[in-house]
């Protein structure tokens, strides 16, 4: 992890951002935070829009998270921002695009070639960039992941046994074959669902809540698009990491 830059935010939160291994990434960490006083991480997912398009939202997501004490940290997902780009998911978003905008059914192969490939990539650079933040002064567990594409929510918590709970943004699409791997997950779940969320198939997404394996899962739907999402749910978030990761 090499860090290339770095600035003070609003009550002394230190913004860095790093690269590993050419992956550029962003780590956000209290002022509370010390060596001898460690404190734990929330690892942020995102939608595979960039970094740059993505930061006002994670920023505010990452200050609301450090002021309840956690470090937070995300990267860029394969193919998107400054990121070489990536062919098979340019045009798996091009099929995407081209039968929602006819109307018709987005079909298996469309979430498939989509999705599985970006599950498949992103989530050993997450594990890896979890080896590299656990390793660094100040930051230690357990570990907790907010957001982003549920399908790297899903594997992650299924293969990463420093993960210890989840906030999952339901309204991406799933393949069929992570619904299956949802039975193995086990950590507590926190699970938001847009109501009337205009890209998301709200009865797959119930559906997918009920297959999660965790004894402790919690659903909080609200009206609303897809990025209407409540303040108030992020302080209902908030409170569940602090729950469990304290």
């Amino acid at each position: 992890m090499h860090f290339t830059s770095e600035q003070r935010l609003d009550d002394g939160v230190l913004e860095r951002e790093f690269t590993l291994d050419e992956i550029p990434g962003i780590l956000w960490t209290p002022a509370s935070a010390s060596a001898s006083a460690p404190v734990p991480l929330i690892l942020l997912g995102h939608p595979p829009l960039g970094l740059r398009k993505m930061y006002p939202r994670l920023v505010a997501r990452a200050l609301h998270s450090a002021a309840e004490g956690f470090a937070t940290a995300t990267i860029e997902l394969p193919g998107s921002g400054d990121r070489p780009r990536w062919p098979a998911a340019e045009q798996a978003r091009s099929d995407l695009r081209r039968a929602m905008g006819a109307g018709e059914p987005v079909s298996d192969e469309i979430v498939d070639a989509l999705i599985l490939p970006l599950v498949e990539k992103a989530v050993p650079e997450w594990q890896a960039a979890l080896d590299a933040l656990l390793s660094l002064p100040g930051i230690g567990g357990p570990v907790g992941y907010s957001g982003g594409v549920i399908s790297i929510g899903i594997r992650l918590a299924v293969v990463e046994p420093r993960v210890s709970a989840a906030v999952l943004f339901a309204g991406s699409f799933v393949p069929r074959a992570l619904f299956e791997e949802a039975r193995q997950v086990t950590v507590p779940l926190h699970v938001l669902l847009q109501w009337d969320d205009e890209g998301n198939d709200r009865q797959a997404a119930l559906d997918l809540f009920d297959a999660f394996g965790s004894k402790e899962k919690s659903l909080h739907a609200h009206m609303g698009g897809h990025t209407g999402v409540p303040q108030f749910a992020g302080d209902a978030a908030a409170q569940f990491f602090t729950r469990h990761l304290r």
